[in-house]
């Protein structure tokens, strides 16, 4: 199973959210519309800026952590 990671942003030079989802389109649609409660809701990330795909989920919940220590 394939899998994507992440990032949004609320606006240049603002607060950016990492993620991870085996469905990239929808993960983002649903930040868009408010449906995702937590830390991207509550900062208003909601603007895709950059994504990664992987083979692998378990590769991309890996390269996610590793930029979340970044």
């Amino acid at each position: 199973m394939p899998g994507y990671v992440y990032i949004l942003a609320n606006q240049q030079y603002g607060t950016l959210y990492i993620g991870v989802t085996s469905d990239l389109v929808t993960r983002v649609y649903d930040h868009r519309e408010g449906r995702t409660p937590g830390f991207a809701w509550k900062y208003g990330c909601k603007r895709l800026v950059w994504h990664e795909e992987h083979d692998r989920i378990v590769d991309a919940i890996q390269r996610e952590k590793s930029l979340k220590r970044w």
